[in-house]
């Protein structure tokens, strides 16, 4: 039984295109297999979290990440009463739009294509979804629900313009109402995947020998779950110590967001799903203590992990082959393979000044869709080898 502060899938805004109604699935079922089984998604396999794909079989990608986020999202769902399918597609599709390369391919193309209208990976994720996916005999896309476009465009919270000219573009299609929160399915996307990245960092640093247990245990509530462990299991295999350590971690996350949630759920007794999205802020969150000590914990990993010496000079190096591939692509566009010349030749059609920044859209849309290791081969043959 869903809670009236949930979102009904009968009471969908429904879609952009207009289809029949499924007799074995609901609304938000069908985004989530959409997205499932979507090319963007399959992609994630091969790009990367923080450290480049090819570096270790162990580390996470942006599929495993994704899958991780999508498992928390569906629990705290479940436990508030909310669409655990809405939640679980909004999740599945959040990292659509990342570009190879993690954050740091984010930077390097937000440079780039700040004379064309920016880039930033949520809003490429709705111009996959709506544009670029194009399977369908009907229509681009994969026609996603109101719903679930607008757990994609402000999961993170209210969107305010200047906006992006991709989150325009689909806003101008249909108004998300971005100046409200999201959600609570939405909300619980956003929470799950501070939970996961936060957990598996931590895990992943420790695989790369970035820091060790012993600086976790420096550190609040890790500290705390480390000595658990070791009071119930002395002597525990090192290997093992660490992973009932960091999934300890990972609970007391997940317990403390949904015992927020629910104080405040009791506490303002919102009857809709409008009013969750009209309130001051966000209904689904951490406590105030909480975090504060995940902050403790990012700063850490800030400094140990993300701007570890090793990791900077791979930063450096795949900035590198973004910032050459996109101007090569963009000076010479017979470059892109022949099923992108539709769409260079309707933009050059558009002539010198705003053709030109067509073509950098669509350039933009080659290159934040490649993968890792697509991106290091098209470097090496068309820029090392030229």
């Amino acid at each position: 039984m869903l809670q009236p502060y949930a979102c009904q899938p009968q009471a969908s805004r429904g879609r952009l295109h207009e289809e029949s109604y499924s007799t074995f699935r609901t609304p938000f079922q069908r985004d989530r297999d959409r997205i499932i089984h979507s090319s963007a998604f399959r992609r994630l396999k091969h790009k990367t979290q923080v450290f480049v794909e090819h570096e270790g079989d162990y580390y996470r990608t942006r599929l495993t990440h994704t899958i991780e986020v999508a498992q928390v999202a569906r629990t705290i769902a479940g436990a508030l009463g909310l669409n655990t399918d809405l939640a679980e597609a909004v999740a599945l599709a959040h990292d659509l739009g990342h570009p190879p390369f993690g954050h740091t391919g984010e930077d390097a193309l937000a440079l780039l294509m700040e004379p064309y209208g920016g880039f930033d990976h949520n809003a490429q994720a709705l111009r996959i979804v709506t544009k670029l996916e194009r399977h369908y005999a009907d229509f681009d896309g994969l026609n996603l629900t109101w719903e679930t476009l607008e757990g994609i465009a402000k999961h993170n919270g209210p969107v305010e313009p200047p906006w992006n000219y991709a989150l325009a573009g689909v806003n101008g299609m249909w108004d998300l109402e971005l100046g409200t929160n999201a959600s609570a399915e939405a909300q619980v996307a956003a929470v799950a995947d501070d939970c996961a990245y936060n957990h598996h960092d931590l895990h992943d640093g420790l695989r790369a020998g970035l820091f060790t247990e012993a600086d976790l245990c420096e550190l609040p509530v890790l500290g705390e779950c480390f000595a658990t462990v070791d009071k119930l299991y002395p002597g525990l295999d090192p290997m093992r110590r660490r992973h009932e350590a960091l999934r300890r971690v990972f609970g007391v996350m997940v317990e403390d967001v949904i015992a927020v949630a629910r104080n405040r759920l009791e506490a303002l007794q919102p009857q809709s799903v409008d009013d969750i999205r009209n309130m001051q802020g966000p209904i689904i969150r951490f406590s105030k203590p909480l975090y504060q000590n995940i902050k403790a914990i990012k700063s850490f990993l800030f400094t140990r992990m993300y701007r570890a010496p090793t990791v900077v000079v791979e930063r450096k190096r795949v900035t590198g082959m973004v910032n050459a591939l996109f101007p090569l692509f963009l000076e010479r566009p017979e470059l892109l393979p022949d099923d992108w010349q539709d769409d260079v030749a309707k933009a050059l059609a558009k002539g010198n000044e705003e053709g030109r920044t067509e073509i950098a859209r669509v350039v933009l849309d080659y290159v934040a869709g490649m993968t890792d290791r697509f991106a290091i081969q098209e470097y090496t043959r068309l820029v090392e080898s030229a």
